[in-house]
């Protein structure tokens, strides 16, 4: 069969590493990709938000499978798109329609839908540019740290964590006023908790759920988790305080939940949900959803599913997730990231990688790559995730912090404490 798999990033690149590798598959096509994606694929340089060209591909090349990688096209509504459209509607999609890609769009409604089907989460009030008094009265009624998180997509960017409380004060009102642009037109002041975060997945076709290998990100630039948000630094599956007691707690209190508020809103959800966790003295509480893989975690969950990714697909499709099984591999995998100098702030592109065919016993997915001439270069602030196999995360680490040393382009950064908090 014919695919096409929308995306440039990391997550794009496991994905159509896994795809790859199914009897199913006719021909992978990904659009736009990424330097590590043409490995597995064709590249095809259409922006991943320019649905009436996607038509004129999709029906051109007679794809049988659409999966959506990253988050803004499924905001932007491309299911309902393909939905409305005659010649597209029997097309399946992997991902979810607007009304359900809004659990990521918006915090604020993230938040309500926990608060209204009883799924733990910290507790929260919604703020504007007209209501700014009041949210310095509710962060004057809060312990530091301060959690302040932009109601829209940020790039990963838009949740600011704080000590101090005017200079709190003051960032709430910088985000009210435009430093995420629309996506801090309204922001959620939340208490923090104290725990050890951690993301669980699930893949589902609307009905039935399968859970697939949760893993942990790091977040934060600086070691030790200090310095800005990233759009991530690094993963690792599995996590060790994840046991099967832990997960029975997040599947009936949280998944279930979630998977049955979903219904009784009337929003058919085909496609995966992302579970950001955090664990307090044992107890599962959500600090957000994402409709999609996460990056770099895909990069640790996707070695880890031993099944047929394709064939997990097409159950999805046809509605039939609870004949399909997911099997995972027993071994570790890790990964690590290497940035571009300067970010999350400014870096430059176009950054000549060298070394890439020395890599050993690691898989490499390409990040923010583009080919120019007989080079591989930076094409982003994340550039390439290193992920390697082993019997423990750790021994998975050294693997891939060996051939992070090995790869060389200008500026490179990379965190070489990833697992640190689970030794």
């Amino acid at each position: 069969m014919n695919v096409l798999l929308i995306g440039s990033g990391g997550r794009e690149n496991a994905i159509a590493w896994k795809i790859a590798k199914s009897p199913r598959l006719s021909k992978l096509f990904i659009t736009p990709g990424n330097a590590g994606t043409a490995g597995f694929g064709e590249n095809v340089n259409i922006n991943t938000n320019d649905f009436s060209t996607i038509k004129s591909f999709v029906l051109e090349k007679q794809i049988e499978l659409v999966i959506v990688g990253p988050e803004q096209p499924l905001v932007d509504g491309i299911h309902d798109y393909f939905l409305a459209d005659d010649k597209l509607n029997g097309i399946p999609l992997i991902g979810p329609v607007k009304a359900g890609a809004i659990l990521e769009g918006s915090k604020d409604f993230a938040k309500f839908f926990m608060q209204k089907y009883n799924i733990p989460t910290a507790k929260y009030k919604t703020f504007t540019k007209d209501t700014l008094t009041e949210g310095y009265r509710f962060l004057e009624q809060l312990k530091p740290p301060y959690v302040l998180k932009a109601d829209g997509l940020a790039s990963g960017k838009g949740v600011i964590i704080l000590d101090d409380l005017n200079k709190t004060k003051e960032t709430l009102e910088e985000m009210l006023n435009g430093k995420f642009g629309k996506a801090s037109n309204k922001v959620v002041i939340e208490e923090f908790l104290e725990g050890l975060e951690l993301s669980v997945f699930i893949i589902t076709d609307g009905k039935n759920y399968k859970i697939l290998p949760e893993a942990k990100d790091y977040k934060r630039i600086g070691e030790g988790d200090t310095g800005l948000n990233t759009g991530g630094m690094g993963a690792v599956s599995p996590v060790p305080f994840a046991n099967n007691v832990f997960m029975e707690k997040v599947e009936k209190r949280i998944i279930i939940p979630t998977i049955e508020g979903l219904k009784k809103e009337n929003i058919h959800y085909k496609g995966f949900i992302f579970f950001g966790l955090i664990c307090v003295n044992g107890e599962p509480y959500v600090i957000e959803y994402n409709v999609r893989l996460g990056d770099p975690e895909t990069e640790v969950v996707i070695p880890r599913i031993k099944s047929d990714f394709l064939d997990l697909m097409m159950h999805v499709a046809n509605e039939t997730l609870d004949k399909a099984s997911v099997e995972t591999d027993p071994n570790a995998a890790s990964t690590i990231m290497l940035v571009s100098g300067g970010y999350p702030g400014n870096y430059e592109n176009g950054k000549i990688i060298k070394n890439l065919n020395l890599v050993n016993n690691s898989l490499l997915f390409h990040a923010g790559t583009r080919i120019d001439g007989n080079s591989v270069v930076s094409n982003g602030g994340r550039v390439l995730a290193i992920t390697s196999y082993g019997e423990t995360i750790f021994e998975a680490l050294n693997k891939s912090r060996e051939n992070a040393d090995i790869i060389d382009f200008e500026g490179k950064y990379y965190r070489k404490d990833i697992g640190f908090d689970l030794k």
